[in-house]
């Protein structure tokens, strides 16, 4: 497989599960306030999927690309098809009022095909910037995990490299929150890129660090979601605490309890520091953090270009809060 054409990533882009109304419902008119501030701030990469919102989040992406002159990095994602809800109940899967439809796993080549239909419809598109294989791996597919891998080698990868040649996409890769699946495929499949979701992180990445050192030997971009770990990072303690999507558990609120008390002995905000910790790594081409609102994009803005006292970082290192090993700014 041939790596495709050169694409120029900013440092920063959006994460637009929150535009598919991700634990909480907005307006179609935040939605596009918020891909307006994401514009005007340089977070000109806006990474999407069918499975956010059922549809929604592609759908209201679509409606900005279709009112602005200014086309950003459009990344999305196959390997679930979306079937007409029809008189079914319609599951949440953690999205407040999604679309009428049911996200179902298919990682056929005609699977993969149907997909991206639906997205090139959504968007209003005939081709995307960046397409990722969605969600394989044993933590999500658990006893099916083989067959699924097994399919992705022999049907959704070689699909999808043929849609690039078809120059439906530049660029090929996964979207995965697991990083074993990412070392299995590699050794079968040469990748454009990995979108790599809650495990490259202020709060945990000891266990990815020598995976991304390998992918920047190997040239294999890296681009960074979750970096705050569903929000954890960035909580105010006003809100749920998430991780990974669910309830955080007692580890990480006491750890990132530990490492906001650090950053505030620097007089620096943790999501700053959770941000930039997360681009520092040089096989990391891009971070997404997620935004549903304009100020949440301007906050996020602020935090990419606060300085970060080295200090900070040696005293994250001295309590062992972040590997030694770990690039940092």
């Amino acid at each position: 497989m041939t790596r495709g054409a050169p694409l120029n990533l900013p440092a920063y882009g959006l994460g637009a599960a929150g535009l598919g109304n991700l634990y909480t419902a907005i307006s179609d008119k935040e939605a596009q306030a918020t891909l307006e501030a994401a514009i005007e701030a340089q977070l000109n990469l806006f990474d999407t999927a069918p499975y956010y919102g059922h549809g929604l989040s592609e759908q209201r992406i679509g409606a900005y690309l279709a009112s602005s002159e200014f086309q950003p990095v459009i990344s999305t994602k196959v390997g679930r098809r979306l079937e007409p809800a029809g008189s079914a109940d319609i599951p949440d899967n953690g999205f407040e009022s999604p679309a009428p439809f049911i996200p179902k796993f298919d990682y056929s080549a005609k699977g993969i095909r149907e997909a991206f239909a639906g997205s090139q419809q959504r968007l209003g598109v005939e081709a995307v910037d960046i397409l990722l294989l969605h969600d394989i791996g044993e933590v999500v597919h658990g006893a099916a995990h083989d067959a699924i891998l097994a399919e992705a080698l022999e049907e959704a990868l070689p699909e999808m490299a043929a849609m690039k040649a078809e120059t439906k996409t530049k660029w090929i890769g996964l979207g995965v929150n697991e990083i074993d699946v990412c070392r299995q495929v590699l050794e079968h499949v040469d990748l454009d890129v990995l979108l790599i979701a809650g495990r490259y992180t202020l709060l945990e990445h000891a266990d990815s660090l020598s995976f991304l050192d390998e992918c920047h030997r190997h040239g294999v971009k890296v681009i960074i979601g979750g970096a705050f770990n569903s929000g954890l990072l960035a909580s105010t303690g006003e809100e749920p605490l998430h991780y990974d999507y669910v309830q955080a558990p007692q580890w990480a609120v006491e750890r990132t309890g530990q490492l906001r008390a650090v950053c505030e002995t620097f007089n620096t905000p943790l999501p700053a520091v959770a941000l930039q910790f997360s681009g520092s790594h040089p096989a990391v081409a891009c971070v997404i953090p997620g935004a549903k609102s304009a100020a949440q994009v301007r906050q996020i803005a602020d935090w990419t270009q606060m300085e970060i006292d080295p200090d900070l970082w040696d005293a994250l290192k001295d309590r062992d809060l972040i590997s030694r090993d770990a690039p940092v700014c």
